[in-house]
């Protein structure tokens, strides 16, 4: 199979939580709509999400109406097995990328999202287990069967993703981590360098730290709340999420943030980041909030 390049939306959408919402499969559907109408198209799932719930849940939804598959790129994972009514002979949470876990797990998503093939497959989290001839055998197998058009890792080093690249004949696309101002490791310890050199897209999951940039007390979060609210009056936003988003996306590295709200007036905003520019100055005000320090 030609492998053709993989274009993300600007904006990838997250359905961990879909599990975690009181939603019929009508306001399922209703929420895929809402982000295909605002050019979010790729939508970002893993197997284990939700208690294994969540695949389910949009695969309902998605075929009520099918026809909405070819609008949108499926993204999932695999890696983790979790002690659950799906796993019973799982008695302790552990990795698994060995060749027959990834290919059952695709195969167990597949029926799940009620779909015949993932756009994306990625590795979940790294496994100090990981056999990268066994994950390569697995990938060759997916793709020459169609169920998998491209692979890429989350929350890899760039060690642990060029391994994965040497025995892999596939082009990895990209490494899912954790970008956000309350969290910049990745800034700082080669990963979105690595992205950069080797012109891999990023996709940035907690984007807002998890809440804790909104609702903490601690002092990184305190100044990290008035400095965003500042810039946000400085440059018009309409609140310090979009601030977030735009600083995320000042990145060089050009990350693709992932939204994980239900709520389709939070997304438009999110959305409405691309419209910000953060000039130096206010994108390192940031930077020394969270740091609690100047530059060096």
């Amino acid at each position: 199979m030609q492998e053709t390049a993989l274009q993300l939306s600007q904006f990838i959408a997250g359905f961990w939580r879909t599990a975690d919402r009181n939603t019929n499969t009508q306001q399922r559907l209703a929420l895929i709509q809402g982000y295909l109408d605002l050019g979010v198209y790729s939508m970002d799932h893993a197997d284990i999400y939700g208690g294994y719930q969540c695949e389910q849940l949009f695969g309902e939804a998605l075929a009520l109406a099918p026809a909405l598959r070819d609008k949108m790129q499926i993204i999932s994972k695999c890696g983790i097995r979790l002690v659950n009514d799906h796993n019973p002979d799982v008695y302790l949470n552990h990795y698994d990328t060995t060749s027959e876990h990834i290919i059952a797990s695709v195969e167990n998503s597949l029926t799940r999202l009620k779909t015949d093939y993932l756009d994306l497959l990625l590795i979940h989290r790294p496994d100090p287990l990981m056999d990268a001839n066994a994950v390569a055998h697995a990938f060759g197998q997916l793709q020459q069967q169609g169920k998998v058009l491209h692979f890429g890792v989350s929350n890899f080093t760039p060690q642990q993703f060029d391994l994965l690249q040497s025995r892999v004949e596939q082009k990895l696309v990209c490494n899912q981590v954790e970008i956000s101002p309350s969290n910049m490791s990745a800034l700082h310890d080669g990963t979105l360098d690595h992205c950069q050199q080797h012109k891999l897209k990023p996709m940035a999951w907690s984007c807002l730290g998890g809440g804790d940039i909104f609702n903490a007390t601690d002092p990184k979060s305190i100044r990290l709340r008035s400095t965003l609210a500042s810039i946000a009056d400085e440059v018009g936003a309409e609140n310090i999420s979009q601030v977030i988003y735009a600083w995320v996306l000042a990145l060089p590295s050009k990350p693709h943030p992932i939204i994980g709200s239900g709520n389709i007036e939070r997304i438009r905003s999110a959305v409405k980041a691309t419209e910000l520019r953060l000039t130096r100055q206010q994108w390192f005000s940031i930077w020394q909030a969270s740091t609690g320090h100047g530059v060096p």
